[in-house]
C-alpha cells in the first residue's frame, strides 16, 4: 500500500528547505521545532527513506528528499490554483473566457484588456483569431464567448450585438506592382487582371465566404493576416487591408495605395450570446471599447 503524504507534511518540508533549519521553519509556521522534527521522522519511517541529512549544522535534503520536495511543490502549487479557481467560480468569475476576433484586427489591440482583467480576477483569457464566416461559427458553436468583428454577412440571430466603432478598408499593393502602372480605371474588369491575396475563411462546418474577391480573379489564399501582409509586401498580388494598417505600411514605403480604388467602410461590432453571463464576460463587454485602442480602427 502507498503511504499517503499530507499537504501539511509538504508545507513543513518546503519551509525547512527554504529556511535551511528546523528552528527557522518552526518560527515561520508558528510551530514548535520538536513538532516539526516529529513530523519529519514519522514521514521518514512511513516512507522508509531518509529525507534530511542531519550530519551538518544545517538541514540538507538527501537526493530522495529532493525528489520528494520537488514533486511535492508541484502538488502545493496545483492545490493553490485549485482553491483559487474554486473561489473564482463561487464568486461568479469564469475560469476561462475566449474572445474571438476577425483577423483584420491586430491582436495587440486586445493586450491592454488582458492586463486590466488580470487586476480583477484570475479568469484565464484566450484570444482567438477567426476569419469571415468562421467568426460567427466560433460564437454559435461556443468555441468563443465574445466576438469582435466587422459587420459582414449573416449574423447569429440569438446573439446580442453592440456597435463599438467603424473600420475602413484600403486597396494596396507593393510599390513595384504592375497595378500602379496601369492607365485604366480600377474597376471590376481591371481588378480581375491582378492576383488577389486573400485569407482563408476559418469556418469548419459552415459555408465559407470571401470578400473583395471576384469569381474569375486569380487568387493566393493564405492562412492568416501576417501571411497576407508578407505576400502583399513581396508583390505577389493586390488586396485590402484595414485602413490604419494600410496607412502604416504606406508610410513605411512597403505598400502603396491603388489609385482609383474605392475606400470601403464597415461597422465594428462586439457580439455575444445572452446566456451564461459570468462576471468576466460582462466586464469585458462593458469595458472592451474603452480599454482597447479602438480609435486606431477609425472609430466614430
Amino acid at each position: 500500500m502507498i503511504t499517503p503524504i499530507t499537504l501539511e507534511a509538504m508545507h513543513i518540508l518546503d519551509a525547512i528547505e527554504r529556511r535551511s533549519s528546523f528552528s527557522a521553519a518552526a518560527e515561520e509556521l508558528d510551530r514548535a521545532p520538536s513538532s516539526l522534527s516529529y513530523q519529519i521522522q514519522k514521514l521518514e519511517q512511513e516512507l522508509d527513506i531518509v529525507i534530511f541529512d542531519r550530519s551538518g549544522h544545517r538541514a540538507k535534503l538527501t537526493p530522495a528528499g529532493r525528489v520528494l520536495l520537488d514533486k511535492g511543490r508541484m502538488i502545493l502549487t496545483a492545490t493553490q490554483e485549485m482553491i483559487a479557481d474554486a473561489n473564482s467560480v463561487a464568486n461568479g468569475w469564469e475560469l476561462e473566457l475566449t474572445i474571438a476576433f476577425d483577423g483584420v484586427i491586430p491582436v495587440s489591440h486586445f493586450f491592454p484588456l488582458v492586463e486590466e482583467l488580470g487586476k480583477r480576477s484570475k479568469t484565464r483569457l484566450k484570444l482567438q483569431e477567426e476569419i469571415l464566416a468562421g467568426s460567427w461559427e466560433s460564437l454559435s458553436s461556443d468555441r468563443a464567448d465574445i466576438l469582435v468583428t466587422p459587420k459582414i454577412g449573416n449574423m447569429l440571430p440569438e446573439a446580442k450585438i453592440q456597435t463599438i466603432g467603424n473600420i475602413g478598408f484600403t486597396w494596396v499593393a507593393a510599390p513595384s506592382h504592375q497595378v500602379h502602372k496601369r492607365s485604366s480605371e480600377f474597376d471590376r474588369e481591371a481588378q480581375t487582371k491582378y492576383r488577389v491575396i486573400a485569407i482563408a475563411d476559418s469556418a469548419r462546418t459552415n459555408p465559407v465566404r470571401s470578400i473583395n474577391v471576384l469569381e474569375k480573379q486569380s487568387r493566393l489564399t493564405v492562412s492568416n493576416f501576417a501571411a497576407k501582409l508578407e505576400a502583399l509586401e513581396m508583390g505577389l498580388g493586390i488586396g485590402t487591408l484595414s485602413t490604419h494598417v494600410a496607412q502604416q505600411k504606406i508610410e513605411q514605403g512597403k505598400l502603396k495605395r491603388i489609385e482609383g480604388s474605392e475606400h470601403g467602410n464597415l461597422e465594428l461590432i462586439v457580439a455575444w450570446k445572452r446566456n451564461q453571463m459570468g462576471k468576466a464576460k460582462a466586464w469585458v463587454i462593458r469595458n472592451l471599447s474603452k480599454i482597447c485602442d479602438l480609435e486606431l480602427l477609425d472609430r466614430k
